[in-house]
């Protein structure tokens, strides 16, 4: 499931990006591309249906993950015949339906993660999600970057489009969570409760709290890496460097960092560990100063990707994993799509900003800018800590 969530998120990423550099569309116009992911900041509106429905006769979960994966292998097959030149509106149409299947695929598999894994094993079972999250990323990436030195962007795309039939394939054969009495018995419920009960289990200002804090922890990083293969591009790397170097490498890396992390997660405790992990991001992303600095030199740019993928994964374990003890098994599908709406939104709003920081401050400016953007995220971190319940809490010793 891992893997089949992060097959459609390069492919109207960086990958697309790529597609506009190389089709001559001007900086401003890529940054603000980044508004086609829109829905996975609004995948929230559609998330009760998907606790409340059960479309076929696969069950609750897996029958809106089989309806989600055909949509994004139709939606990725149609991109492929856009030319970016004449019909870029049109692009940023089929883009943005590409984000709502692929938000819509996401909903789901969050919700049956938390679904099937207690708060002890949420770190493990997010560190292996995201191992094979970034071997998609991997493909979508870094493969498409070498296949598009002898293919067209067309057929890397329809190349690109048959990982999904991985998770088609798992759908069909995983199985289906059985909390029948986590099912909402009316679309009313399905709606209102899970808000209600989010805002008053704590209260309002604590609830806005825990908002907050998801909001700007990744701020810093998410912003940076949705510039990375423009500022490789523009510096004067190639594709092949970038595919090689800049994503097998930095794939590896923040996989290494992630199933490090799990398991200091559980020993050091999830406060401890958003601290460490955060501070690390940060000082990663200015290694890129430097080397929007010293130029296209290949070694630094492996010591960049690997620190700043290490570091990013070894947070994103701990930062997926407070998300997923905020939220009730009852409304997990909506509780966790409000939450990773609004993880989405500097990678949508905050992003679209990209291109016009690069201009104004250049890009060694841009990545300390993007390191300064973490500092939020960081500050809010002793506020939250009440909220780090159960299994994973500050005060518990390592489980022996």
């Amino acid at each position: 499931m891992g893997f089949s969530s992060g097959v459609p998120l390069l492919l109207i990423g960086s990958t697309l990006k790529a597609v506009l550099t190389e089709n001559g569309i001007d900086l401003k116009t890529i940054g603000f591309f980044s508004l086609v992911g829109m829905p996975y900041i609004w995948k929230f509106v559609w998330s009760p249906m998907m606790d409340r429905f059960v479309p076929l006769s696969l069950g609750r979960r897996r029958s809106w993950l089989l309806i989600s994966q055909i949509g994004l292998i139709v939606a990725i097959v149609a991109l492929s015949f856009v030319n970016p030149k004449t019909d870029l509106p049109l692009l940023a149409a089929l883009a943005m339906l590409v984000a709502f299947f692929s938000a819509s695929q996401d909903i789901v598999v969050d919700a049956y993660r938390r679904d099937v894994l207690s708060d002890l094993t949420l770190p493990i079972g997010i560190s292996l999600y995201v191992f094979a999250y970034r071997i998609a990323l991997m493909a979508t990436g870094a493969g498409a970057l070498i296949l598009a030195d002898h293919l067209s962007w067309r057929h890397t795309y329809w190349v690109m489009a048959s990982p999904m039939i991985v998770g088609v394939v798992t759908t069909l054969v995983a199985p289906e969570p059985n909390l029948p009495t986590a099912i909402p018995k009316s679309f009313k419920e399905a709606v209102v409760l899970p808000f209600r009960e989010f805002f008053k289990r704590d209260g309002v200002m604590n609830a806005i709290l825990i908002l907050a804090f998801v909001l700007f922890y990744k701020l810093g990083e998410q912003m940076a890496s949705e510039m990375y293969v423009t500022f490789l591009l523009k510096v004067g790397f190639t594709k092949t460097e970038i595919g090689t170097v800049a994503k097998l490498l930095a794939t590896w890396s923040m996989i290494a960092g992630g199933i490090l992390g799990s398991f200091l997660i559980i020993r050091l405790n999830l406060y401890r560990s958003l601290w460490i992990f955060g501070i690390l991001q940060s000082g990663a992303i200015l290694i890129f100063s430097v080397l929007a600095t010293v130029g296209p030199s290949v070694p630094l740019l492996a010591v960049a990707m690997c620190s700043e993928n290490f570091a990013s994964g070894m947070a994103s374990t701990a930062y997926l994993t407070f998300m997923a003890i905020q939220t009730n098994r009852r409304f997990s599908a909506t509780q966790y799509a409000i939450l990773a709406s609004l993880m989405g939104v500097p990678r949508i709003l905050f992003s679209a900003s990209t291109g016009v920081l690069a201009e104004f401050f250049g890009w060694p400016g841009f990545f300390v800018a993007c390191a300064c953007f973490t500092i939020p995220g960081l500050v809010l971190l002793p506020f939250v800590k009440k909220f780090i319940r159960g299994e994973l809490a500050p005060l518990t010793p390592f489980p022996k």
